[in-house]
């Protein structure tokens, strides 16, 4: 994994520089295993993110914002009562390990001095946040419980010693020898990065490829040489943080990986690097466990409603007789005197054929042919209607379908706070059950919360994130004279320039913003139309969201997220 043992030695010196000896103001829990820890230090506020996220477990200062649950849990409050107002005295390392402690300095409520650590394991599925006094070392508590059943080397539970994980006893990889290297290095037993991995602490099979890589003929006197100038620059805080796109996977890792393909762009600290790299990963990660049962639920609306188009197209078919029935009427009428009942079948001339070819038609033996030829009239006029109805049928379920797509892309392209309007939605639109309310008690009544941006001019960019928001904002927050702009023809989000004539470079700033937000995210070159908000129409009757607009124009843009990202309020 990129965040390895060299990564959190990287990380835990930046972390040094910026926040020892600072002050903890405020905590935050605004997700389940997740942390915010607001920190004033030399004179500058800091907003340090911890995640024991189990595909996305990380530590970083981020400058991003995060919705704040109404109720702390009880974690937080813990935290809260044992670390806000204290001083950060120390952050280190244990060992080579990804593993960081803060060593904190407080007061209790008596006002005796206290010492506390907060102890965060960044390792994948089994990461973690232990809060431990320190001069008993013992769990106050921690953000995952880990019972004796679960683990039977250490108990993480309040009221338990702490233990760390297991040591994997490797040889720390900073200010070795080439001897030593070689040591540890077999040539013959297999791959070189493998070993790199099995026999030296910190290093991730991503940085061993790198070294490797970095060595060129790989053999005994070129991979020692490259290992030791590789350790050296790290350890000396010669960083390149780097992200990496273009590849079946992004990366990201505090130097440059030559060994990988794609575009590649560079960032002055670890924990801009993080911030980018995770700019929107973990919340998608959210709304999809969060909103699985949505996904599930309008994708078995979705195929019900394709599986019926492919219905009501086999019945067009079959209504298309129609004008066949017409004929076969008007030919019997022509031609009465030629047949009598109890005929079973008719052959008469075509005479719109200009062949002068003969049809045969099939009669009833007990109807007379006067009631035959009417007979095939009234199929000719149920046809009609059917044929009229089939197009209508099609035309609600094609409606249905693209509404449909476009809640799936915004629960694609949405937060977690977004999930419960388009849930009410639903609710409101009949397609799932309403919460039934105790009596007397009313719903209230919140208006949705838009995202903001700023233009690079200062403009106010704002964006609908779900239908809810998207009617709010075109239909009561935004003025006549406002700037409109949607994906053409593709389902995305509303979004408004608070202006009548923005310049040039803010329309396609807005349009950025409305590409990404859009399900045409992944594309090169994304239409966007735009418009006056005075143009812009809800039909009657039609579904939330969906709108009409004319005296559009368009530009063409391809989504840009640090662009998105830099231009967020």
């Amino acid at each position: 994994m990129s965040f390895d043992g060299i990564f959190t030695y990287a990380m835990t010196k930046e972390l040094q520089g910026k926040l020892e000896n600072g002050r903890i103001s405020k905590i935050y829990q605004p997700y389940k295993n997740e942390l915010i820890l607001q920190i004033r230090s030399g004179g500058t506020n800091y907003k340090l993110l911890i995640s024991a996220h189990p595909s996305y477990a990380r530590i970083h200062l981020t400058n991003e914002n995060y919705d704040n649950p109404s109720s702390p849990p009880m974690f937080c409050m813990l935290l809260r009562k044992h670390l806000e107002g204290s001083v950060i005295e120390q952050i280190e390392q244990k060992d080579m390990e990804r593993i960081i402690i803060f060593r904190v300095k407080g007061r209790s409520e008596l006002g005796d001095v206290t010492h506390k650590e907060l102890i965060v394991e960044i390792m994948g599925r089994h990461s973690n946040m232990v809060l431990v006094d320190s001069e008993r070392q013992i769990i106050l508590d921690s953000i995952k419980h880990l019972p004796p059943a679960v683990n039977s080397y250490r108990t993480v539970l309040p009221g338990h010693p702490y233990v760390f994980p297991p040591s994997q006893d490797k040889t720390p990889p900073f200010g070795l020898d080439e001897e030593t290297i070689l040591r540890k290095l077999d040539f013959f037993g297999g791959k070189l990065d493998k070993q790199l991995v099995e026999h030296f602490a910190g290093i991730s099979p991503l940085l061993a490829r790198e070294i490797t890589e970095r060595s060129g003929m790989v053999n005994r006197e070129t991979l020692p040489k490259a290992f030791i100038e590789t350790m050296n620059r790290l350890q000396q805080g010669s960083l390149n943080p780097v992200m990496i796109t273009g590849n079946e996977k992004e990366a990201f890792y505090l130097t440059d990986l030559t060994h990988l393909k794609g575009e590649r762009k560079f960032f002055d600290s670890l924990s801009g690097l993080l911030d980018r790299y995770y700019f929107g990963k973990a919340d998608r990660d959210r709304v999809k466990q969060q909103g699985n049962d949505l996904e599930r639920f309008l994708s078995n609306e979705l195929k019900k409603n394709k599986s019926k188009i492919k219905k009501l197209q086999r019945s067009l078919v079959d209504a298309e007789d129609a004008e066949k029935f017409q004929l076969y009427g008007e030919l019997l009428t022509a031609n009465l005197y030629s047949m009598k009942r109890g005929d079973r079948q008719a052959e008469v001339l075509n005479y719109y054929d200009e062949n002068g070819s003969t049809i045969t038609i099939a009669l009833s033996p007990q109807k007379t042919p006067s009631e035959n030829a009417q007979s095939y009239f009234t199929k000719y006029q149920k046809a009609k209607k059917s044929i009229t109805h089939i197009h209508e049928q099609l035309r609600l379920a094609g409606e249905e379908i693209d509404y449909l797509n476009n809640l799936l892309q915004q629960i694609e392209s949405g937060s977690p706070k977004d999930l419960e309007e388009i849930r009410e939605e639903l609710q409101d639109g009949g397609y799932m059950k309403k919460k039934i309310l105790k009596k007397g008690k009313k719903p209230k009544v919140v208006l949705p919360v838009l995202e903001q941006y700023a233009a690079s001019d200062g403009t106010v960019i704002l964006v609908g994130k779900n239908n809810k928001q998207n009617e709010y904002l075109t239909n009561r927050a935004a003025a006549r004279d406002d700037t409109w702009l949607h994906t053409k023809d593709i389902p995305g989000s509303h979004v408004v320039i608070k202006s009548k004539d923005p310049a040039e470079e803010t329309i396609l700033e807005a349009a950025n913003i409305a590409s990404y937000y859009s399900k045409a995210r992944s594309s090169a070159s994304v239409p966007v139309d735009f418009t006056l908000v005075r143009h812009v129409k809800k039909p009657s009757g039609s579904k939330p969201g969906f709108v009409i607009y004319d005296h559009q124009q368009t530009v063409f843009v391809t989504p840009d997220p640090d662009l998105v990202k830099r231009l967020k309020k």
